[in-house]
């Protein structure tokens, strides 16, 4: 493990951007042309997956720099693969016209799907339409252009009658019963016309971080009433709620084996995952209810996707930790830890950030990230996805704290990431002139990465440790000798 290194992912990215004289034109003229631009079009389509597949490793500058070079593809028929793509991984970054609920299918695309829609009709392989008719107005639809009927049919969903919370369309219901008393559809027609763009992109999500105030809750739990879960984990909830009593109950006579019932967890969308782990109550399950259950959330098969990994981390752990007074025990840092060694993009964006970002992060809370970061069920680029996490926020005491136990494990980082901290670092020597964990996590820095730190860099470690009053000042002095020329 010691000889191992993390791809370099910026620099080929930086590679990608990089022009190159090319030959243009009939007349042989030189131009410069980045170097994703001169790719051809499935090698293009075929990187932009492979980019959508590690995002989470991904410095988002350099991303940002491919996407901005994407976009300059001036050929007469641009690639709508490429443009597909291109526009998720801007959603994705939250930038550009993602953040305006724009589609990612070209204009082509949106024709067909709005022609698929119109030829599907009300009931058409038995999906429901966003709205019953009127049967009075039966008659006269039936007489109208099909162009006009649209437009009605979509003023009739904006009215304030019909204005209820759309579902996503794989969340469309089969079954005929009860329509009048599910909430709407979300029409094909929608998703043509504006992408992801909905009448509650402006309320609060669910399983937004909480706790701060009590009308983010409310919010929260009046959006979760609107929505609705699948029939089949509608059908399914009695036996999930009894699960999650026995753990409570008892683990004897508890198999190692995942329930069938957990293989329901794959049907859920985020937002429906969110309102499961409410109405099953699981910030509420004992430590020991805790660990079980993940246990076997940890041998499903398939694994979890990451956005439901997330929004379960969120359920599971974040208020449960917010909320300590003091020591976690065992079972919760056993918990948080195994959940993490394989679902640490999701631990990271829900719960390292939002912990470490809190007002009332304090000591209980510092303790078990410092166990979570230098546990050894961590692999290596786990390691280096976590230090890319806390180098994006702003510093504090906490983090000083979380990122010295972090960098104990010596983690392999490129020059570029290196760079970033010892920057981070030397700027904060004024600011933590008496801060002990300022004071270690420089100690830590010098001892353990001393054959990456370069001249300029000693002689900013110099400056940052000038002013330093701490009782450490002379071990911090004497491992700065040892790092001279």
């Amino acid at each position: 493990r010691r000889g191992w290194e993390p791809f370099d992912w910026g620099r080929l990215l930086e590679a990608l951007c990089r022009e190159e004289p090319v030959v243009q034109g009939p007349d042989g003229r030189l131009e410069l042309k980045p170097l994703l631009l001169r790719l051809p079009h499935i090698c293009q389509r075929n990187l932009m997956s492979l980019l959508m597949a590690v995002r989470p490793s991904l410095p988002e500058s350099g991303l940002l720099s491919v996407l901005q070079i994407a976009q300059q593809d001036l050929a007469p028929d641009p690639d709508a693969w490429l443009r597909a793509l291109g526009e998720l991984l801007r959603r994705d970054l939250g930038v550009g016209t993602s953040m305006e609920g724009a589609s990612p299918l070209s204009k082509k695309c949106q024709r067909q799907l709005q022609s698929l829609c119109r030829g599907l009709g009300p009931g058409g392989r038995r999906l429901k339409s966003p709205q019953s008719p009127d049967p009075e107005e039966e008659d006269n639809r039936d007489s109208q252009q099909p162009g006009k009927r649209r437009k009605e049919s979509e003023e009739e969903a904006a009215s304030p009658e019909g204005k209820r919370v759309p579902k996503r369309f794989r969340c469309w219901e089969e079954e005929e019963d009860h329509e009048e008393e599910r909430p709407e559809h979300k029409s094909l027609e929608s998703l043509a016309d504006g992408g992801d763009a909905s009448p509650i992109k402006d309320q609060p999500v669910m399983g937004a971080k909480t706790g701060q105030d009590g009308s983010s809750l409310e919010d929260a739990k009046g959006l979760a009433e609107s929505l609705e879960l699948p029939k089949a984990i509608q059908d399914q909830l009695p036996r999930l709620q009894q699960l999650l009593k026995t753990l409570e109950e008892g683990l004897e006579g508890l198999e190692d084996a995942p329930p069938v019932e957990l293989q329901l967890l794959h049907e859920c969308s985020p937002s429906q995952m969110d309102l499961l782990c409410t109405q099953l109550q699981l910030p509420q399950l004992s430590d020991l209810g805790l660990l079980q259950l993940c246990t076997w959330l940890l041998a499903l098969s398939p694994d979890l996707s990451l956005s439901n990994a997330t929004v379960l981390t969120r359920s599971l752990f974040l208020g449960r930790i917010l909320s300590l007074t003091s020591s976690a025990s065992r079972l919760l840092t056993t918990a948080v830890t195994s959940f993490c060694a394989k679902y640490t993009y999701p631990v990271c964006r829900a719960l390292l950030d939002p912990v470490l970002q809190a007002q009332g992060t304090g000591p209980a809370q510092t303790e078990l990230l410092c166990c979570l970061v230098k546990a050894e069920s961590l692999e290596p680029d786990a390691q280096v996805l976590m230090l890319g996490q806390i180098l994006e926020l702003p510093w504090k005491e906490e983090i000083f704290l979380v990122l010295q136990s972090l960098l104990e494990r010596q983690v392999e980082m490129t020059p570029e990431k290196f760079s970033i901290l010892m920057e981070k670092l030397c700027k904060k020597g004024l600011a933590a002139t008496t801060s002990m964990a300022y004071a270690k996590l420089m100690l830590t820095v010098m001892t353990k990465y001393q054959a990456n730190i370069t001249e300029t860099q000693r002689l900013g470690l110099a400056m940052a440790l000038e002013p330093n009053t701490t009782f450490l000042r002379k071990s911090l002095q004497a491992a700065l000798k040892h790092l001279g020329p």
